[in-house]
């Protein structure tokens, strides 16, 4: 994934009323404010100024322009000048993309000694602004709305969240994920209307039986796999069981088997992530345990037990931190300990928690699994590193989708774990262990959730409100009293 190769159009508002050497200036205003977002490099996708629009038909051409764009990912909308808001009525009915407000100014400082009228019929983006947000508001159109300098390191980093979050968003739109099989038996949290969220989303879930990917597993060749297998050797500390020679030898073998069949499937269907289920391995010799640890770290979005919802939002947040430090990952809540630290979680899952999050070493070995009746699954084992970090995790409640976000630091664990064969991290969550457990089941969070170590929130609301959905954020400001006032407000 590469960024970069996407682009947010800057269209700038004005009107014909100060004649052209004013239109003038602010199209060489508004290619500076451009070139200098991507001179100084803050912000992950390329800026591009794309016109002056003075009329309502240059901004209706110019919003269907962009909703045709696929290099496009959001409309940055600036009013340099006033612009009359009538005149963006037609435009703004039809623009699918993500819509930014800025609210900038060219020049920085009032030049109280010459400041004439000349000067304020160019300056006037702070009530032409406010024009175009009130039509914005009238119109209920979800948009982000930035304010500050556009030299100001604060502001480049607003659009930067914002620009994630809507290539986040774009990646989704028209991206299909397969489930292997169904959800596990009985679950509720991993259940969800898959018709709902292709209108809601952009994506598509559809099943492919468990036997329609061993058919592919079984045609994988020898040389694939033994070409794998030395990518395993050097990237990762083998147990003695598993090298070449030992008596586990044969599972590493099926696991680079079932890595390269998965990865066949999904390239062969064009699918950005999967999801399968311990209940339903019909014709697999054991659960991909590195298979898909290994396909996650590739940017594929993956969720065990079914869990579709999951799924695609581990892609959508791998997209949105492609570039920075860290990464994202499944996760699941797995174990708590009440009395270390005022309370920790440990997160884990059966197998598959992706080598993305590791610092220091990270081994691969194999060891049973109680839970499946299959053969011993290979894995990769490891530590999580210690940040900032926090869990996001997308719910249906039937009548709405709603996320809900818990802020949390990442620590060090406190104590060996010699015994526990998967890969882990230890959290703290925001604002305390019990209120932010609290916080989250009454919010309806699931069990399953996406973990990033380098996405803040802000990120995360920006693409609920592309998404129109509820955002709930529980962080270190979270009051239990508050919290269950502001859930109220969602249901009004």
């Amino acid at each position: 994934m590469q960024l970069k190769q996407k682009v947010v159009w800057l269209v700038t508002g004005s009107q014909h009323l100060y004649g052209q050497d004013i239109l003038k200036e602010v199209a060489d205003h508004s290619l500076s404010i451009s070139e200098y977002f991507n001179q100084e490099n803050n912000i992950a996708v390329r800026v591009t100024f794309r016109a002056v629009v003075t009329t309502q038909e240059e901004i209706l051409q110019v919003f269907l322009e962009a909703n045709r764009s696929e290099d496009c990912v959001g409309v940055m909308a600036w009013m340099h000048t006033f612009s009359p808001a009538k005149m963006w009525i037609n435009g703004l009915k039809v623009l699918s993309k993500p819509l930014l407000h800025l609210h900038t100014q060219y020049g920085e400082r009032i030049p109280w000694e010459s400041i004439d009228m000349d000067y304020m019929n160019l300056h006037q983006s702070a009530h032409g602004d406010r024009e175009f947000g009130f039509i914005c508001t009238r119109m209920k159109i979800p948009r982000k709305v930035v304010v500050g300098h556009w030299k100001d390191i604060e502001l480049h980093k607003e659009i930067d969240h914002w620009c994630r979050a809507a290539c986040g968003w774009n990646d989704l739109q028209g991206a299909k994920f397969v489930r292997f099989g169904d959800n596990m038996r009985q679950v509720a949290v991993t259940e969800g209307d898959k018709v709902e969220a292709q209108m809601k989303f952009g994506f598509a879930v559809n099943t492919h039986g468990v036997g329609d990917l061993v058919e592919v597993i079984n045609k994988v060749s020898e040389a694939e796999i033994a070409q794998l297998i030395e990518i395993y050797v050097s990237s990762y500390s083998l147990s003695e069981g598993l090298k070449k020679g030992g008596e586990k030898h044969a599972s590493l073998v099926e696991a680079a088997k079932i890595e390269l069949g998965l990865k066949h499937f999904l390239e062969q269907g064009g699918f950005k992530g999967f999801t399968n289920t311990f209940e339903d391995l019909h014709g697999m010799s054991q659960l991909p345990g590195l298979p898909v640890q290994r396909l996650m770290n590739a940017g594929y979005g993956y969720a065990g037990e079914g869990d579709w919802k999951t799924m695609a939002l581990v892609r959508a947040m791998k997209v949105m931190g492609t570039g920075l430090p860290g990464g994202n990952a499944f996760m699941e809540d797995y174990t708590y300990d009440f009395k270390e630290q005022g309370g920790l979680v440990l997160g884990a899952h059966m197998l598959e928690v992706d080598e993305c999050l590791a610092e220091g070493p990270i081994r691969c070995e194999i060891h049973p699994l109680g839970i499946g009746g299959k053969e011993d699954p290979v894995r990769l084992v490891f530590d999580a590193k210690a940040c900032s970090a926090l869990n996001a995790s997308l719910i249906d409640l039937g009548n709405k989708y709603r996320m809900v976000v818990n802020k949390v630091e990442a620590v060090s664990s406190p104590n060996a774990l010699p015994k526990l064969p998967v890969a882990r991290t230890i959290w703290r969550p925001l604002p305390d262990f019990k209120s932010a457990s609290t916080a989250w089941i009454l919010a309806g969070g699931a069990h399953h959730t996406c973990f990033s170590q380098n996405l803040s929130t802000q990120v995360i609301e920006d693409f609920c409100e592309m998404a129109g959905i509820e955002c709930v954020v529980i962080d270190e400001n979270t009051n239990l009293r508050s919290f269950k006032t502001y859930l109220k407000g969602f249901d009004l």
